[in-house]
């Protein structure tokens, strides 16, 4: 069996919401800060990568 990869999402914003992105399946909503100097933040629930715009090909 193998394990898939998590998801990495390219956002707008520095502050996002995840919440599992599966309704019922997903996990309670979290808000992420991404940091200025490192562009991206893991979310501690799914694993999910979200990268500021800014920072796409750079992380």
């Amino acid at each position: 069996m193998t394990t898939q990869a998590p998801e990495t999402k390219v956002v707008d914003k520095y502050r996002i919401a995840c919440d599992g992105g599966e309704g019922a399946l997903g996990h309670p909503r979290v808000w992420l800060q991404i940091p200025e100097e490192t562009g991206f933040v893991e979310c501690g629930y799914c694993d999910a990568k979200y990268v500021h715009r800014d920072f796409v090909g750079k992380v």
